[in-house]
């Protein structure tokens, strides 16, 4: 069946606009006009290592039937993104698709094209043509780009995204939410709702200029309204959206057969062999490699993923894990989250003398000997010695909420039975 389609995306800047609150703006103008969007709203999440995207590399879309007033719809979009778009910033390039039809597999193949790896305007410009769409592009245009994956993009797994957002005499101010109601809200909607807080850390509130107040993440719209309900804003709320979107859903991850396979800026799920220990250099970045019949690569556990690191630390030399994450800019693999798959729980040592001292090497191929006792022995061979290991074989472990990427499914949400 045919519908009606709207994509808008690359309208987020610095100085405090963001494409949801323009999606939301948008809305209240529609419901004015008595225009009905089908479903909820749409916020597809793209590549998270693309290299030109904005804040959060999202964009929006909506859906019509084709027997609403589609031409009043197209007048108000490009009326409010011509209004609220910040054009004077240099990341600012928006670009609207409107679209009539289906969604085709060639569609869908291009949105997933924009999940994991990179497309160029002239590349997104000329697919709109292709499948007919009206595009309009502001300043670079850009945004067409993630406008078009915003109208493809399948939902099989999908959460609900409640946004909330300020009064624009306040953006650029520190926010206030009452922690104690979050925590609250947290302790009784939990795991429907997940991602609120993190100790301290109130995760649900932005820590940019940009107009929202908070976003509260859930499986269910429902319970969202419950959570709304619980949330203690000290200050206005000027409006609110709730959003159907792919965060939280590992969409950007691709199974990658072999570590060779992997290529820069898209995002896998990888198996291999630690290397050596894992090791930590100035600014608190921790590293190791990571290796496969194929190749080898170098694996981060950067400084904002605080304790994580201790647990990555505790990985050792042959111990077989799955890694999720992305190649970013320096070619290291950014870890999400990773699964033991086994652990290597030997060490290999010098053998133990007689007298109860632990030998040395004699030299290659000389065996080893004790410079204790003076005893030798012909074999080079070291002994296996089994050791305590606090890592489980078969346990995932994942980077704390306030380290963690829009797209990256948290273990909450996973079938780990």
């Amino acid at each position: 069946m045919d519908y009606f389609y709207i994509g808008i995306d690359d309208t987020d800047s610095p100085d405090g606009m963001c494409t949801t609150f323009l999606a939301s703006s948008i809305l209240n103008e529609f419901e004015r006009s008595n225009i009905k969007i089908i479903d909820y709203p749409r916020l597809i999440r793209l590549n998270p290592f693309a290299r030109f995207k904005t804040r959060g590399n999202g964009g929006v879309s909506f859906k019509l039937d084709i027997d609403e007033d589609t031409d009043l719809a197209k007048e108000i979009v490009l009326g409010y993104v011509r209004e609220l778009s910040m054009f004077d910033c240099d990341n600012t390039n928006p670009g609207v698709v409107f679209y009539e039809g289906e969604i085709t597999e060639e569609m869908v193949d291009y949105a997933f094209k924009a999940i994991y790896s990179i497309i160029t305007i002239e590349e997104a410009e000329e697919f709109a043509n292709h499948i007919g769409a009206e595009i309009y592009k502001f300043k670079k245009g850009r945004g067409i780009i993630g406008s078009i994956a915003a109208i493809s993009c399948p939902l099989e797994d999908y959460t609900y995204e409640l946004l909330a957002y300020r009064e624009p005499s306040r953006y650029g101010t520190l926010r206030n939410i009452d922690y104690d109601s979050v925590v609250r809200m947290d302790k009784e909607t939990y795991p429907e709702t997940f991602e609120n807080i993190d100790g301290k850390y109130l995760a649900i509130e932005p820590k940019t200029p940009c107009p929202v107040l908070y976003g509260i993440r859930s499986n269910s719209p429902e319970v969202l309204e419950k959570a709304r309900e619980m949330v203690i804003p000290n200050e206005t709320i000027a409006d609110s959206c709730i959003f159907k979107t792919n965060q939280h859903t590992d969409m950007h991850i691709q199974n990658a057969d072999r570590i060779s396979d992997m290529k820069q800026y898209s995002c896998y799920r990888i198996r291999g062999t630690v290397k050596e220990r894992p090791h930590i250099i100035e600014g608190g970045h921790m590293f190791f490699t990571l290796y496969d019949d194929s190749g080898e690569i170098e694996c981060g556990a950067y400084e904002p993923t605080k304790d994580f690191r201790k647990i990555v630390a505790k990985l050792r030399e042959g111990d077989v894990i799955e890694l999720y994450g992305g190649i970013g800019e320096q070619n290291t693999f950014n870890i999400e989250k990773f699964q033991v798959i086994k652990l290597n729980e030997f060490v290999y040592r010098n053998p133990v003398c007689g007298c109860g001292k632990r030998m040395s090497s004699a030299g290659r191929g000389k065996g080893f000997k004790c410079k204790s006792c003076g005893k030798r022995i012909e074999s080079d061979e070291k002994v296996p010695e089994k050791i305590d290991r606090t890592l489980i074989n078969g346990k995932f472990y994942e980077t704390p909420v306030s380290a963690r990427r829009h797209l990256s499914k948290p273990l909450i949400r996973m079938d780990l039975d």
